[in-house]
């Protein structure tokens, strides 16, 4: 296999974590970033008293420094297996899954973080499950076993129990799928989440966006196995076009207030564009 792509990602708030790393932390100590200073009843740890702010102090009480800790933290891709994530357009769309999959596993063991898999369609895949880890080849090895499938389930419905398997630690989630499921099914998996921080990593086909003005088109649900012959034609594909546009405005708005905005990857995987997004988000 060759070397993954690097990609930095940035997770939201304060996570927990008996482990030192690369991420602001809810736990506060004598090391680090300074945050706040607070009463040495509180905190008796003579070693950090802050004199300036003791002697400051009108009613005489002795404060000390607190630094917040750096940790590490557990680092989740869940990967849609429906059929729709197998179609091949302008890319292979569930190959760009796994190169997202593998730059994660590869970025996060590098900086100390552990890395985790899950996937599935009408059910979750045991053998591709991996639980979080710090061995790179282990990770590696579950990306490798990832790439070896092609996903065939009629649905998603699985991705709904997924969130049982991370624990009740809050998690950073990239939940990768093309997401062309009912609206109720998208609320519910983002619902199921709730504990965690969650990334709706949307992967998207330019030949779905942007089909051709005139011809005949053969059209094919992966998922019901069914096809249909249509001659396209610019109202039609006008219609297109506004059909994939309300598509990912709704998208948008189930994701609000329930998990970040999603992320669109357009064809092909640029470790770039995903890392700047990932630490905006």
């Amino acid at each position: 296999m060759k070397t993954p792509a690097d990609i930095l990602y940035r997770p939201r708030g304060r996570f927990r974590s008996n482990h030192a790393g690369p991420h602001g932390s809810s736990e506060v100590g004598g090391f680090g970033v300074f945050r706040d200073q607070a009463p040495f009843l509180r905190y008796p740890d003579a070693r950090r008293i802050d004199l300036r702010a003791t002697l400051r102090d009108p009613f005489g009480e002795t404060h000390v420094r607190r630094f917040e800790q750096r940790s590490a933290i557990d680092v989740y891709a869940i990967v849609d297996l429906s059929a729709s994530m197998g179609f091949v357009g302008a890319v292979d769309r569930f190959g760009v899954a796994s190169d997202i999959c593998a730059a994660l596993a590869f970025s996060a063991t590098r900086i100390g973080d552990r890395f985790g898999l899950i996937a599935g369609g009408a059910g979750l895949r045991e053998d591709l499950f991996l639980p979080a880890t710090r061995s790179r080849s282990a990770a590696m090895c579950a990306v490798k076993r990832l790439e070896s499938i092609r996903p065939v389930s009629a649905h998603a419905e699985s991705l709904v129990g997924a969130a049982k398997r991370l624990g009740a630690a809050r998690k950073l989630v990239l939940l990768i799928s093309d997401f062309r499921w009912p609206q109720t099914l998208i609320a519910r998996v983002f619902e199921s989440f709730a504990l965690h921080d969650v990334l709706p990593v949307v992967l998207v086909d330019s030949v779905e966006l942007s089909p051709p003005r005139w011809g005949l088109l053969e059209l094919h649900d992966p998922e019901t196995a069914r096809r249909r012959l249509i001659v396209m034609r610019p109202a039609l594909r006008e219609k297109w076009v506004e059909a994939e546009a309300k598509r990912r405005k709704e998208l948008i708005e189930i994701a609000a207030g329930r998990v970040r905005p999603p992320i669109f990857v357009e064809d092909r995987f640029d470790s770039h564009s995903l890392s700047s997004r990932l630490m905006a988000a």
